[in-house]
């Protein structure tokens, strides 16, 4: 008869620090989320004389409304699922802290490409 596998012992100092990144990519998300209602300010020059397309800044302000909240979330679940599994986890959270951060920049980047004759 096969022997169980061996469990994997937790490691304490992964848990910390999964644990303090996780917490860092919340507040991180929030913030994103703060500063994605500014991004409606890039809309004051449109009007009669300057035509903008505002499906375009549409749709990026609610990537960058909605995108970073997404991206935590799912950072979180697999940091989780990765700890149970006692696995090495913090590596989750710190990519999703930066990949909440890349979908921002994506969302504002829409939103100013609507607006003609504006640069990033």
């Amino acid at each position: 008869m096969d022997a169980p596998p061996p469990v994997r012992p937790t490691k304490l100092w992964d848990v910390i620090t999964t644990t303090v990144l996780l917490v860092v990519g919340l507040v991180v998300a929030a913030i994103l989320t703060f500063f994605a209602f500014f991004l409606v300010f890039a809309s004051d020059p449109c009007g009669s004389s300057t035509p903008c397309d505002t499906g375009r800044m549409g749709i990026g302000f609610f990537v960058a409304l909605l995108g970073p909240g997404a991206v935590t979330l799912v950072a979180i679940v697999v940091a989780i699922v990765l700890l149970v599994r006692r696995r090495i986890a913090f590596w989750a959270p710190l990519a999703g802290i930066l990949l909440a951060i890349g979908v921002w920049i994506g969302g504002a980047a829409l939103v100013i490409s609507g607006v003609p004759g504006a640069t990033f």
